[in-house]
């Protein structure tokens, strides 16, 4: 624990020129337009393998649909992306990627216990032909203990609507994470309430950068004292008048 997080000090997001080589992700001028309009990009950042990698820009769809595009569940229309050696390749992506904390993809039904998510998830992970108990406490705390770290896990009986935020979002890491796989991505740390919960929340995924890399977003910066392994300025991820608003903000 550190005392740097509860001062208003952050780290001026520096983007740190990579070689090829060292890049998991290379993205050069990616973006994504639907039928009914520009989402966000163009759009150029690597990321380095292992550690934390903070993208800082602003919340919304377009944030969103760029973490949606790191993990392979969303095409780039235009640009490239290199992932894991492999150029605007999605599905190479998607396999060796996990993704949590965003709703359009892993958004829990608020009545229904952590008893039954634990289960669900070891059956979906499981050969199709073995049969799968209901899920026990050492199936949460495998699960669940890597993740979690020191904090206190959740009943297997409560309701996931009665889980504080952080307890949820610690949650919905580990049951996303269960395949461990190298690469993944978690929605922006921001989307929490508290800033006690983002601290904590930010040391958690520093802990698992440890062994993966991993990709999330806030639009405040990073703060000092950490352990992010790199902030990334992102640009157009939304509506160019609301970022010269929130610019404003910001220096009052």
């Amino acid at each position: 624990m550190t005392d740097d997080w509860s001062s208003n000090e952050v780290t001026a997001p520096v983007p740190r020129v990579l070689d090829d080589g060292e890049a998991l992700l290379v993205a050069e001028d990616i973006g994504v337009r639907a039928s009914w309009g520009h989402i966000y990009g163009p759009t150029s950042l690597r990321v380095a393998e292992g550690g934390v990698t903070v993208l800082v820009g602003s919340g919304g769809r377009g944030r969103t649909a760029l973490l949606l595009t790191l993990a392979g569940r969303m095409k780039p229309t235009s640009g490239s992306l290199t992932a894991f050696g492999r150029r605007n390749d999605a599905r190479h992506l998607f396999a060796r990627a996990a993704i949590a904390d965003i709703d359009e993809v892993d958004g829990i039904e608020q009545a229904i216990r952590v008893r039954d998510v634990v289960t669900e998830q070891i059956r979906w992970h499981a050969k199709w032909y073995k049969w799968v108990r209901q899920a026990r406490q050492e199936d949460l705390e495998r699960i669940c203990a890597p993740v979690f770290g020191d904090l206190s896990l959740p009943s297997m009986d409560a309701f996931i609507e009665e889980l504080p935020e952080l307890t949820a979002s610690l949650f919905r890491i580990a049951v996303a994470n269960v395949a461990r796989p190298p690469l993944l991505v978690v929605g922006g740390v921001d989307r929490l309430a508290r800033i006690e919960s983002t601290r904590i929340l930010t040391e958690r995924l520093v802990d698992l950068g440890r062994n993966q890399t991993v990709v999330t977003a806030d639009v405040n910066g990073v703060h000092a004292g950490i352990g992010v392994r790199e902030a990334i300025l992102v640009d157009n991820l939304t509506d160019q008048e609301f970022v010269k608003l929130e610019q404003q903000e910001r220096t009052l």
